[in-house]
């Protein structure tokens, strides 16, 4: 009975230690596992962070290399937009200069057309007038010759010698002082003068030049060349004339020769001649015959303001002292 008994507890204890060796290679098996689970699992985690760094990094280069060509090409497109906005001011101003040119063009036109229809006007009014002279006026008295009294015995020409008469009318203006002496083939005594009322013979200032055909023959050659200062004005030149020369026992007659009218006012200037040629006896001291040149007329880019201004005026002065006003057509 004590052998039985010793064989169960022999038994026994074989059964402990056999189960305790099984719990231990569970448990080291269990630790094995885990070791060798965090082992592989840090190894994943450094394999993967490490291309994420690299990416990271790359990412940002790129980023910083883009930040760089967007400031440049801000900086360019800034300078786009400058230039275009010079370019449109500049544009825009063109644009008002043309406008500029097309108003004065379209003004200068309409200019062109009033003046034309004034001057064709005014040459109608001439022809009217000087038909009422003719029939007015005894033809035995006045002698009229085209048109023209030619009853006086003292003549003086006052000349605009500007540079448009002297650069463009002067043949002309020696063709019609020919034409003139000749419709005088006497007379007692000649003078020349500027329209500043400048003597064209200083030794004969303030004197008559005998009428001989020396003389005229002077008068002509000397005026090829004659260019004294002008203001294209008749004024003082047609003062100077009557307040030197008039006398009641003499038949005066002034030519005044000119293309335009550069003065303030043509009323002024009528006013101031009227008051120096007063009437007496109910006739002037002098008549005033004028002959106009169409300098602005036919040279390009003539003052045709001017130009009408002055047919204005010397068709009004020899109305009022008693002459003629003779617009020529061409300067040849």
């Amino acid at each position: 009975m004590n052998q039985k008994r010793r064989r169960e507890r022999r038994h026994t204890a074989e059964i402990s230690i056999s189960f305790l060796d099984v719990i231990s290679c569970g448990f080291g098996a269990i630790v094995l596992l885990l070791l060798i689970a965090k082992t592989v699992e840090s190894t994943a985690f450094e394999t993967v962070e490490q291309p994420l760094e690299g990416s990271v990094a790359e990412l940002q280069q790129q980023l910083f290399q883009i930040r760089g060509e967007t400031t440049t090409l801000n900086r360019t497109l800034k300078s786009r937009e400058e230039q275009l906005s010079d370019i449109r001011l500049r544009i825009a101003k063109l644009q008002q200069e043309l406008a500029s040119v097309r108003r004065q063009k379209d003004a200068v036109a309409q200019v062109d057309t009033t003046e034309k229809d004034k001057l064709t006007l005014a040459q109608q009014i001439l022809t009217e007038e000087m038909e009422r002279l003719l029939a007015s006026q005894n033809r035995k008295d006045n002698q009229l010759i085209g048109g023209i009294p030619v009853d006086s015995e003292y003549i003086v020409f006052i000349i605009d010698t500007s540079g448009s008469m002297f650069n463009f009318a002067w043949p002309r203006v020696q063709q019609e002082m020919i034409n003139i002496l000749n419709i005088y083939p006497r007379v007692k005594g000649i003078q020349v003068m500027n329209d500043m009322g400048d003597y064209m013979f200083s030794s004969y200032r303030g004197r008559w030049i005998p009428d001989t055909p020396a003389r005229r023959k002077a008068i002509v050659n000397r005026l090829a060349s004659w260019t004294p200062f002008s203001n294209s004005s008749p004024v003082e030149g047609v003062q100077q004339a009557i307040r030197r020369f008039y006398a009641s026992d003499k038949k005066i007659s002034l030519y005044v020769f000119g293309d335009d009218f550069t003065g303030n006012s043509i009323a002024q200037v009528l006013d101031t001649v009227d008051k120096i040629n007063r009437k007496r006896s109910g006739n002037r001291l002098v008549r005033i015959h004028t002959i106009g040149f169409p300098v602005h007329f036919q040279v390009q880019g003539g003052n045709l303001q001017t130009a009408t201004r002055f047919a204005a005026l010397m068709r009004e002065l020899s109305y009022r002292n008693n002459g003629t006003f003779v617009g020529l057509s061409g300067l040849k």
